[in-house]
Parts: structure tokens; C-alpha cells; sequence
């Protein structure tokens, strides 16, 4: 659902907060946050909280058991963003009447090996007849002193993008026959990589917000930080990491639907910088798939986060930084 779209339907439905809801719809974040304390049966002074999601979508790959892994790596993903550990998981699957029993099981068994991976327990599940849609609704557990959310950035604080962006790109191409699966295959085990270790990394650190960059694009989820935090986000086009290949496919025209959206939705907040080519601007506003975390940090922290990374085999890659609120929430330079 288109990002504008959503925030009005959020507005005009969201009920009366519950103090026990320490992250809600309201931020746009990655996933709800639920604290757990003596009133629910823990012990006197005991206190911790849920980190609740869900995720599912239709078949961004061919092959069946990477599309499971894909799926299973895009859910998880949101806890990681809030800074919690995955504890449980749930299944959701759509097939048509008729799908191969094989598809159908190489589908769950890509994804849970990911829950695996990850070390969350897979409860349970549910199936309907439909087209084919898959996923997981996803519980974490997460200190509530050390919950990452949107509305925690500051003015001078940086940002970092742990995996390069252009899936939108890559999967568009691939659907339209444009390139081949082993183009593709690289850029389906990006998707397919947990975002845990990111997440390690910034648990080092004395962060102060995270998202991950999915289906609203790097554009849209680096916004709703500055909405929620009341700040501009300056993007540094130059130093944002691009998957190989990605920005010849842009060249091309070959966006999935998310960058024209993104665009149409977002752009009317959003201050473009010259000499920045066209193709580039469309890669920051294109949907993602299970990419990587933006983790925001103050200035002081960056080399820690910076060595933190590094020690995880990740990329080190600054791309940009929050400044007080300008005429724009975002600047692309």
C-alpha cells in the first residue's frame, strides 16, 4: 500500500494508546513494541517487551526456496530494525488450487531454515487458497531501555545503509526476462541474508534510531525517521552503496513500482540536489526487498559502529546525516 496512503488510513483508525504500547502505528516504525511487566504476571520489578510483526508478499524470484528464504529474511528483518532478538514465528501462505506439492515445500523449507538461522521457534502457521503470497508474523524480545525507533534521531547524528541497494532493479529486470538467473542469483542471496549481524553491530553502539529500507525505498523509510524524529535527513547520493549491476538496469528504466509511487507520494517533501542523474534519484526512491538496516548513531559513536562493523564482515558505508528541520524532510545532494 502506498506509503501516504497508509498514514491517512492510520490516522483516522487509531485507537486510544495503552501505556503498555511503547511503539505503536503512529511513528510508522518497522514493528510494534509491547512492554511486559508485573501486571501481566512477571516477577516484581521484572520488565521486558514484545516486538511484534508481520510481513508477506508474492514471489519476488523464480526459485522456490529462495523466494521462502527471501520472505522469512524480509520478516525477521523488522525486529532486528527495533533492536530485538526473534523469538517466535508464525507462517502465513496463499497457493492456488492445484500449486506442486514440491513448490510448496521447497517454499517453507527456504524459509524455515531462515527462522532456524535465526534462532526463533516456528509455532505455527496459516494457509489459505489463494494466490500465492508468503510469509510470517514474527515475535521479538527486546530490552525496553534499548528499543530503536524512528523518533530517536538527533540533529548532527549519522547514518549508515548495511547492504547495497537495487533489488527493485534487479527483481523488475528479471520478471521482464532482461537478465538471467545467475544476474539474479547474487542479488537473491542479499535478499536472503539476515539482517542479525547488522543488528549486532549496532547493539555495541549507543544508537539512536534504525529502520530497515524495504518496500517504501530508502527515500521513504529514512523519512519516516525525520517525520517521527522532527528532523531533515540529508542523503549523500555519491555515498550510497549500489548493488552491481543496479544502476544500469535504472539506465534502462527497469524500477519495479515502488519508484514511481515512492515518488508521486513523497517527492512533494523531498529537495533534490543538480548534477545528480535521474537513474540514481529513482534507485533512492525504488521499493526494496529485504534490505539492509540504516542505523543512526551520534558522531561519537560512529567509529565504534564503524569498527563493529567491519569485525562482522559488513560494508562500512555513511550515507548521510540528520540536520535541524529544514524547508524539506529530505535532501538528496
Amino acid at each position: 500500500m502506498p506509503q501516504g496512503e497508509l498514514a491517512q488510513v492510520l490516522r483516522d483508525v487509531m485507537p486510544e494508546k495503552d501505556r503498555r504500547l511503547l511503539v505503536g502505528p503512529e511513528t510508522l516504525d518497522d514493528a510494534g513494541v509491547v512492554l511486559v511487566s508485573e501486571s501481566e504476571g512477571l516477577p516484581r520489578g521484572a520488565r521486558i517487551a514484545l516486538v511484534q510483526t508481520i510481513d508477506f508478499f508474492p514471489p519476488v524470484v523464480d526459485d522456490p526456496h529462495f523466494y521462502g528464504a527471501i520472505a522469512a529474511a524480509n520478516s525477521l528483518s523488522d525486529v532486528y530494525a527495533m533492536g530485538g532478538k526473534p523469538f517466535t514465528a508464525l507462517s502465513l501462505a496463499g497457493f492456488p488450487k492445484g500449486f506442486p506439492r514440491e513448490w510448496l515445500a521447497e517454499i517453507l523449507r527456504g524459509g524455515n531454515q531462515k527462522i532456524h538461522e535465526s534462532g526463533a521457534i516456528l509455532a505455527g502457521g496459516h494457509t489459505v487458497e489463494s494466490d500465492v503470497q508468503f510469509g510470517y508474523s514474527i515475535t521479538g524480545l527486546v530490552d525496553p531501555e534499548r528499543v530503536a525507533t524512528n523518533a530517536g534521531a538527533k540533529a548532527g547524528d549519522v547514518a549508515y545503509l548495511t547492504k547495497p541497494i537495487g533489488m527493485g532493479c534487479m527483481t523488475t529486470a528479471a520478471k521482464l526476462g532482461k537478465i538471467e538467473w545467475s544476474t539474479l542469483e547474487p542479488a537473491a542471496r542479499q535478499m536472503a541474508t539476515l539482517n542479525d549481524q547488522a543488528a549486532a553491530a549496532m547493539g555495541e553502539c549507543d544508537f539512536h534510531a534504525c529502520t530497515d529500507i524495504t518496500g517504501f525505498g530508502l527515500v521513504g523509510h529514512s523519512m519516516n525517521i525525520a517525520r517521527a524524529s522532527d528532523l531533515t535527513f540529508r542523503i549523500r547520493a555519491s555515498d550510497v552503496p549500489l548493488f552491481p549491476g543496479a544502476l544500469e538496469l535504472a539506465r534502462r528504466g527497469l524500477f519495479s513500482g515502488g519508484a514511481k509511487r515512492g515518488r508521486e507520494a513523497l517527492g512533494g517533501d523531498v529537495a533534490i540536489g543538480g548534477g545528480i542523474e535521474e537513474p540514481m534519484i529513482g534507485l533512492l526512491f525504488d521499493a526494496e526487498t529485504s534490505g539492509g538496516l540504516l542505523i543512526v548513531v551520534p558522531p561519537s559513536e560512529a567509529s565504534k559502529l564503524e569498527e563493529s562493523l567491519r569485525r562482522r564482515s559488513l560494508p562500512v558505508q555513511r550515507v548521510g546525516e540528520f540536520c535541524a528541520r529544514g524547508e524539506k524532510r529530505i535532501e538528496i545532494v
